[in-house]
């Protein structure tokens, strides 16, 4: 189906900001960010897909981590926003919203309806 290809590509270019967004008013570990998209409509996602975009969120200078112990089994590592991740999402809302409005506007979904 068209319609799903299409999707996934939306999903796929989107969930860097959308874990950027989970993090950015407190810190999570990698499970707790499955579990929280997870719950969102179209946003589930797996840890075999999550953990090397947290890899390259923290190569990039957009997340920093710190391991911690866990009174449920080994050491945890927590994922938290940094200054660069903060000014990427807020980057990213400004171009979402230009572009959102943009392809309502050709799909005849203007918010006046």
């Amino acid at each position: 189906m068209v319609a799903e290809k299409a999707f996934s590509q939306l999903r796929r270019g989107t969930l860097e900001y959308c874990v950027l967004a989970l993090l950015q008013d407190d810190e999570r570990y990698g499970f707790e960010l499955v579990k929280a998209l997870g719950r969102v409509d179209g946003l589930v996602t797996t840890e075999g897909t999550l953990y090397p975009l947290l890899a390259r969120l923290r190569r990039e200078g957009l997340v920093d981590t710190v391991w911690r112990e866990s009174e449920a089994g080994p050491p945890r590592r927590y994922y938290r926003s940094t200054a660069a991740g903060t000014a990427a999402l807020a980057a990213f809302i400004v171009d979402w919203e230009r572009f959102r409005t943009s392809v309502d506007s050709v799909l005849g979904l203007g918010r006046d309806r």
